[in-house]
Order: C-alpha cells, then structure tokens, then sequence
C-alpha cells in the first residue's frame, strides 16, 4: 500500500475521531485518528487550560506524551514551539495513526514517534524532558507503575501534567508541588513540578488510594 503524502486529505473510518490544534502554528487543524478502547484525546477545554498554565510559547522545551493516544497533547505542544516532542504508543493501529498526523503536520523533525510499552521506554530512555504529559487508561495502576521512573526522565525544574479518575491530593503523596489542578467532568487534571530525585522517587507510597 502507498504511504499518503503529507497534503492528501485522509477521510476517517467508521468509529474513529478527530481533534483540533487549538493552539500555536497549526491553529485550528483537524487530525483524525482510529477508535480504540480507552483512547479519550484531552478536551479542548483542558487543553486550554493546561497550556495557559504552562505558557503559550514552549520554544526550546522538550516534551514527553507518554500514553499518546490521539497525540492530542504532544502534537499541542509542537504547535506551540516546542524543540522537541516524544510520542510514545503501544497500540499498532493507533500509532499508524500518529505516524500519519505527523506526516501530514510536516512534523518529522520536531515529533519522534516509539511504538513501545510506556514502562520499557521510561525504564530505558536516556532522553530527559522538561515536560512530561502523563495520560494513562484509568483504572488499570499506570500512574503507580510509573511515577517510580519519572525521575530519571525529567530534567531540574521539569513539570509533569497528570490526567486521572481521581484527584491526586497533595502532588502523588505530598512530596511533588502541585501548581494547579481541576476537574472537567470526569476527568481530573494536576500540573506539578519535580521535587529531588529521592523525593519524588518516594512519593508513590501513597497514591494506591487515588488509582
């Protein structure tokens, strides 16, 4: 089968969904990408939200989408400038997607796609970011399984967006600084920034409660 060019118009098939750029150098694009179990792209809402809380220009930063999805929060923040966007997404059919949306954003250069499980990247990645987009399916233990990692993956003064069924009260256990956090529905968001590696590498203890 031919790879579609970056300019052909791509119809999406039955059950899939689209989303809007809101922001930044493809304001107002809409991606499709394919249905899949679990696969919920952050409203535009609490994109809003979140990158007026991170600033609306992230020029130089370098960004980790974790659990991709739709690429709904990495492709957000190559639009507004980021240096450099890692989308990392398990599922075959919904990384043929990414990989699609990147091609048609021109966006090779800023937005590395790995087709890998979110622990062995966290685990093994020598790469570090300065934002982290922590985006999990609900109720399956992701955040717990995760934030033990985190350390080693985010730069000094990183911050770290969570997505989650449930408010994580006191920045996953106490010991990140939570700067924000709200509700849209049934979704809970959190913006924290990093503590020291000890710390935050402790601070798993209390989250069970929250999964």
């Amino acid at each position: 089968m031919n790879t579609p060019k970056p300019s052909r118009v791509v119809k999406a098939s039955a059950g899939a969904g689209s989303l809007r750029i809101i922001g930044g150098e493809w304001r107002r694009r809409v991606l499709n990408f394919p249905a899949a179990e679990g696969l919920r792209p952050t409203p535009d809402r609490v994109r809003e939200t979140l990158f007026n809380w991170l600033g609306q220009d992230l020029t130089g930063l370098s960004c980790l989408d974790l659990f991709a999805g739709s690429g709904a929060l990495g492709l957000e923040a190559a639009s507004r400038g980021a240096e450099k966007v890692v989308l990392v997404e398990q599922n075959a059919r919904v990384a043929e997607g990414l990989a699609l949306n990147v091609r048609l954003l021109n966006a090779a250069a800023r937005v590395e796609l790995v087709r890998q499980d979110a622990l062995k990247f966290a685990s093994s990645t020598a790469q570090t970011f300065d934002v982290i987009f922590l985006d999990p399916p609900y109720r399956c233990g992701w955040i717990e399984r995760i934030c033990p990692l985190l350390p080693r993956l985010l730069n000094e003064d990183a911050t770290l967006y969570v997505e989650s069924e449930m408010p994580l009260d006191q920045g996953l256990g106490g010991k990140w600084q939570m700067l924000r956090s709200g509700r849209a529905g049934q979704v809970y968001y959190h913006l924290m920034r990093r503590g020291s590696h000890q710390d935050a590498g402790s601070s798993c203890s209390n989250l069970s409660g929250h999964i």
